[in-house]
């Protein structure tokens, strides 16, 4: 009971807290005339997300259960946020990152390999977003960011994995017409979904 009040809370004031990062940085979106249209599903998204979070981690040892529902909620956020308008916003993605050098603290995680994942991602996303222009500004501060959550090891495997989901989906969309070879995609929520296999395992 206390888990479903508490998703219950949580969506109504995460997608608060989206409807004015989109109202305050509108010019940003990339679908801004479609806000309402694209989010009609978001608070079903985000109360399920929420809950199953919640659950998940239940049996895991505290302050490890807290760390790992506070992540798996942000991966949602910054989900539902690429899928609706292709965005990852800094006012996300900073709180996320401090979290997860708390983590790596609190958890007796090496943070001089957390640190590295996250220079060398970060870096190397960096790289190929200025000589491809493919990939933008919020997916590489978002991959700094799991660097600082999973290490050198993991953060390899979930970007394998994240880039083998989106082109799989890409190919899909392109294939039935959904997409052209030119369109933006989102690749956070593969990114996204790839961590939180991680946090379970």
């Amino acid at each position: 009971m206390i888990e479903l009040v508490a998703a219950f809370l949580l969506t109504f004031a995460i997608s608060k807290i989206i409807d004015k990062l989109y109202k305050n940085f509108s010019a940003e979106l990339s679908f801004p005339a479609e806000i309402q249209s694209r989010s009609r599903f978001r608070k079903i998204i985000l109360f399920a997300g929420i809950f199953l979070s919640e659950r998940f981690f239940l049996e895991l040892p505290e302050p490890q259960n807290f760390y790992s529902t506070a992540a798996a909620i942000f991966l949602l956020v910054v989900t539902v946020t690429d899928f609706e308008q292709q965005i990852i916003f800094d006012k996300i993605l900073l709180p996320f990152a401090l979290l997860g050098i708390f983590a790596t603290v609190q958890l007796n995680l090496p943070l001089t390999n957390h640190l590295l994942a996250s220079a060398v991602g970060g870096g190397l996303f960096l790289l190929v977003a200025v000589l491809t222009n493919g990939i933008g500004g919020g997916d590489v501060k978002f991959i700094a960011c799991l660097g600082l959550w999973f290490g050198t090891e993991k953060l390899f495997w979930i970007v394998i994995c994240g880039m083998i989901f989106a082109g799989m989906v890409a190919l899909i969309l392109i294939l039935l017409g959904k997409a052209g070879r030119k369109d933006c995609f989102a690749y956070a929520p593969y990114f996204a979904l790839t961590a939180v296999y991680f946090l379970i395992d």
